[in-house]
């Protein structure tokens, strides 16, 4: 049995994850868990694909339907109910056997206690032992019986006078006892052919148990073949989850430094992008400097000079409205009213006041010499340069994991060729075939014993068909010869022939049938209690159940099963539940409980993921000191920036000026007016004078005013802008630094532990790839390698030959053989009774003349 401990190891080797990884997260601390909900949880490890298991395909099919006979197999069942309805009795099986495990004692059963099991067992046999007792009963009188009849018909008694009285009903009698015996005949010919229907049913499936032979002999070569092959494609799968672990090395710095990146981010990219957007503001700064350098200069330029032309148009018309004409009554009121005007053409707003930014101006182009956005954009190249750092960081690490994987992947090749799994093998397929020509060698004796039986059968049953062909010649003689004319002592000779015929069948009867009987009642013992103790308990497991019962065998050993196998009987096995794993086509290993003899959760601790590559893994240590966000240069430009000025402009005095407008009054709306109220005055000099004073005032609007107006506009946009800008800057550049300090604090001193979390994310990244190798194998090792369908169907074609082939049959033979020794029983009575009226008489009741003719004449 060496080969068959080999092929158990090999079996074991790939089986499930680690238990001892399952108690150490079981034992995780209690605050790590509470606060699990609050951590970033690990990102999902990508389902690999192992592929499919080579798959066996078992030829055996462990189901019979019998067919037609299987009417009288499911009577022949109701009968055996009706005699013993009782359930199947396990507690007293259980009893009975182990109280009486070291062999049975008379002296033993005179204990209370097996006298009270002899009872119980004696009530549950009540059927079987009160139709065993009528059998017997019929086995020994029947003899007696018919030794008794035959001396009291020698002595002319029990119907032996050869003389019939005659009776009016006579006729009436005949066709009852006739009638009777053909119904009788006609169930005695039922039963015969039910016994040989039974009979011949044995022989047609000792045929089909070949066929059942051949079929589990070859799902026994097919596991046998099968399981190396599909052990090896377990071994093999281990590269694909080695592949994709190299594969997530290889990729460490996208992975890995992506995860960390992603971490640190949500602190280093605002600060770095406060700091961009303050170099953008630089640049507006300086446009926003520049548009009022430039707005400045273009409103001094411009105030200077309007307020010459303005002054000369003011000159000029007070000159037209001295005019003689105007001292007219009618016209002196307009020219007044022009007059008192004159004072509103001048200027509103005076910007020489204002003090210019040439010197803010100068320092902002001082700060703008240092290229800040160039300076932070370094600082994110810095940043986002995590995963290289990390790749070249981990570099030594990656190649250490590569050679641990590497050395696991051999340990585990090599492990399946630790076994002489092929050899093993080999001698079992050799056993399977000399097994196999071992049977095969037997199957002319098992077809001529067969036939030895089957003629014995039909023997058998030609006894009760040489009764029925006394009978049926008998009535057929007894019917055609019968004369109602003749008289008693006159008849036929064909009569008188059926007559005998009757009772030459009443007394083979009496010869035959209480060896039949005796037969019948053994069989009936026999098979009726194997059916309802063997074949129905196996039928729903029930038998299962008494030989799993704990400590059935021995007191000491549990279980009977793994006690046989291993060795070992604390070992939770039992049959009913391998059976079950092998009926479902589970594998053997999960059948057998295999984990118990070799714990695959050790090797795959030691191999798959050990001790060695958690150190390894747990040694990845990243060093971000050397990132740099924001460079000494960058610093000083922004501190510059704050001190660049901006926020020492008079902006109130520069919006008080720009809000005054250019001029005191609207020049349009003046000269609008103007040309109103010189259409007011007769045509003439002054009215034309007046109208062209008009047309120059619109002249300087356009001129002056309106690129003043464009300039007083941009300067205010820019005021604004630059007040917006410059309000606490000095707090908002220091907030910047504050934050960009921060965040390489962060870097530099507690990035360790971002680092570490995402690091440990990471490790159970790829451990989780393992981790699916190994419960993929489980699975595989549970559902799909080495499927045990074949012992289970072993054992359900055991069923099958055992108890539908032979049991049935047999009971079936000796129900309808049984059937017939019953109906022979009054088959002799109306034999016996009908022969009177056929057998010739050697005396007869003979009425003479008398006083009473009616009564001769009937």
């Amino acid at each position: 049995m060496l080969w068959t401990r080999w092929l158990v190891l090999l079996l074991c080797w790939g089986a499930t994850s680690g238990e001892q990884q399952a108690d150490e997260r079981d034992r995780a601390p209690a605050e790590v868990r509470a606060d699990s909900r609050r951590q970033r949880s690990p990102p999902p490890v990508e389902p690999l694909d192992f592929g499919f298991v080579p798959a066996a395909v078992y030829d055996t099919h462990a189901y019979y339907e019998p067919g037609a006979v299987g009417i009288l197999f499911h009577m022949v069942h109701a009968f055996l109910y009706a005699v013993q309805p009782n359930s199947f009795p396990k507690d007293l099986i259980v009893k009975v056997i182990q109280q009486n495990m070291g062999g049975i004692k008379i002296e033993e059963w005179r204990k209370p206690e097996n006298v009270v099991l002899l009872l119980k067992w004696i009530h549950y046999e009540a059927g079987f032992l009160i139709c065993a007792t009528i059998g017997i009963l019929i086995v020994v009188l029947t003899p007696i019986i018919g030794m008794c009849f035959c001396v009291c018909r020698c002595c002319e008694n029990c119907g032996g006078e050869m003389h019939q009285r005659q009776r009016k009903n006579a006729d009436c009698q005949r066709g009852f006892y006739t009638a009777s015996l053909v119904a009788t005949s006609i169930f005695i010919v039922v039963g015969v052919l039910i016994a040989y229907a039974a009979n011949h049913n044995v022989s047609i499936q000792i045929k089909s148990t070949r066929r059942l032979i051949n079929t589990n002999m070859r799902d026994m070569k097919t596991f046998a073949n099968n399981t190396p092959a599909q052990i090896e494609y377990l071994t093999a799968q281990y590269t694909t989850a080695k592949n994709k672990v190299l594969s997530e090395l290889d990729n460490i710095g996208p992975l890995l430094g992506g995860r960390i990146h992603s971490q640190l981010e949500k602190e280093v990219v605002p600060s770095l992008d406060t700091a961009l957007r303050m170099a953008g503001a630089m640049r507006e700064t300086k446009e926003a400097l520049e548009n009022v350098s430039s707005s400045l200069e273009v409103l001094q330029e411009g105030t200077g000079q309007l307020q010459a032309r303005l002054t000369g148009e003011r000159a000029s018309l007070s000159n037209t409205l001295s005019d003689p004409a105007c001292t007219n009554g009618a016209v002196s009121p307009t020219c007044n009213t022009i007059r008192s005007t004159l004072s509103q053409l001048g200027i509103s707003a005076d910007y020489s006041k204002l003090r210019d930014v040439s010197h803010a101006l100068d320092n902002i182009d001082t700060v703008l010499k240092t290229d800040l956005t160039n300076i932070v954009q370094k600082g994110y190249s810095s940043f986002n340069d995590t995963p290289r750092l990390v790749k070249e960081q981990t570099k030594n690490i990656v190649s250490g994991v590569k050679g641990t994987l590497d050395k696991i992947g051999a340990e585990i090749n090599g492990f399946s060729k630790m076994f002489p799994v092929e050899a093993s093998l080999a001698n079992f397929t050799i056993f399977l075939n000399q097994g196999l020509k071992n049977i095969e060698s037997y199957y002319p004796q098992i077809d001529q014993m067969d036939f030895y039986r089957w003629i014995g059968c039909v023997a058998v049953l030609c006894l009760v068909v040489l009764v029925l062909a006394f009978n049926i010649l008998g009535l057929l003689c007894g019917s055609c010869g019968y004369d109602k004319q003749a008289t008693p002592t006159t008849r036929g000779c064909l009569s008188n022939t059926g007559g005998n015929l009757l009772m030459a069948g009443v007394g083979f009867s009496f010869i035959f049938v209480w060896v039949l009987m005796a037969m019948v009642t053994t069989f009936f013992i026999v098979g009726g209690n194997v059916e309802k103790l063997v074949c129905e308990p196996l039928a729903n497991r029930q038998l299962f159940k008494i030989i799993d019962t704990p400590f059935l065998v021995h007191p000491a050993k549990k279980n009977f099963l793994p006690g046989m196998l291993f060795q070992n009987p604390n070992i939770d096995l039992t049959l009913g539940s391998m059976y079950r794993d092998c009926f479902e086509n589970n594998g053997l290993y999960h059948a057998l409980q295999l984990e118990t003899m070799f714990n695959i959760n050790s090797f795959l601790n030691r191999t798959v993921y050990n001790n060695d590559l958690a150190k390894v893994f747990e040694s990845v240590q990243v060093d971000l000191q050397h990132i740099t966000l924001l460079e000494q240069a960058g610093r000083d430009n922004l501190i510059n920036f704050a001190n660049s000025g901006i926020g020492q402009i008079d902006y109130e005095a520069y919006l008080a000026e720009v809000n005054k407008g250019v001029t005191l009054v609207d020049l349009l709306s003046f000269s609008t007016d103007l040309e109103a109220q010189a259409d007011q005055l007769p045509r003439g000099a002054l009215e034309n004078a007046l109208k062209g004073h008009a047309s120059s005032i619109r002249q300087i609007h356009r001129e002056q005013v309106v690129p003043m107006e464009q300039a007083m506009s941009t300067l205010s946009q820019s005021i604004k802008q630059l007040q917006r800008m410059s309000s606490d800057l000095p707090v908002k550049v220091t907030n910047i630094l504050s934050a960009i300090d921060a965040a390489e604090y962060l870097i530099t001193n507690n990035a360790s532990h971002v680092v570490k979390q995402e690091t440990k994310g990471y490790v159970q990244s790829l451990v989780g790839y393992f981790r699916q190798y190994t419960e993929w194998v489980k699975n595989s090792l549970t559902a799909e390698v080495a499927q045990c369908k074949p012992i289970s169907n072993i054992v359900d074609s055991m069923e099958i030959v055992a108890c539908s082939f032979i049991v049935d049959s047999v009971n079936t033979f000796w129900f309808g053989l049984g059937g017939c020794c019953i109906l022979l029983i009054p088959s002799i009575i109306f034999s016996v009774k009908l022969a009177k009226y056929y057998r010739r008489m050697d005396t007869e009741d003979v009425f003479e003349d008398s006083s009473y003719p009616w009564l001769v004449a009937l």
